[in-house]
Order: structure tokens, then C-alpha cells, then sequence
């Protein structure tokens, strides 16, 4: 397994990981594990691209209708 050290953590930190820590019956150390487990657990999921991004962005605008996709269709470059 791996080790990983983390230098200057502010001391208002440290305090709170050890409460943290306690109130789940752990130690610090595995307090910290397990933190971080959680914050890249998800990170292996694939999104849905840029499309389903922005459409989620724009999802509470009001549109009422389908925005047809562009797949297949041939890229042109402006003309000015």
C-alpha cells in the first residue's frame, strides 16, 4: 500500500478531523483514509459530455421542446 504525508495542515483542521474521528470511532489516520476514499469515489463515473452539461445548465430556462443533435453533420468554418 501506498503513504501518503500531509505537511502544514492548519492546526483548526487537525482538531476537527480528531473530533471527526472520534465521533465515528476511528482513528485519525483511518478517518483520513476514508475521507478521502469518498472524495474520488466517484470520479471513475463517466459524465454525460458537454452537451448534457450544458443542457443540465439550461434545464429550469422554460424550453418546452427538443434541440435537435448536430452528430453527423459536416463541420464548416465561419465566413466572413
Amino acid at each position: 500500500m501506498a503513504q501518503l504525508v500531509v505537511r502544514k495542515i492548519e492546526d483548526a483542521v487537525k482538531q476537527r478531523l480528531q473530533r471527526r474521528a472520534r465521533r465515528n470511532g476511528r482513528s485519525m489516520e483511518e478517518e483520513a483514509r476514508d475521507i478521502l476514499r469518498n472524495a474520488v469515489k466517484n470520479e471513475d463515473v463517466p459524465t454525460g459530455g458537454l452537451g448534457a452539461e450544458i443542457s443540465g445548465l439550461f434545464a429550469k430556462a422554460g424550453l418546452d421542446f427538443d434541440i435537435p443533435e448536430l452528430r453527423g453533420h459536416e463541420i464548416e468554418p465561419a465566413r466572413f
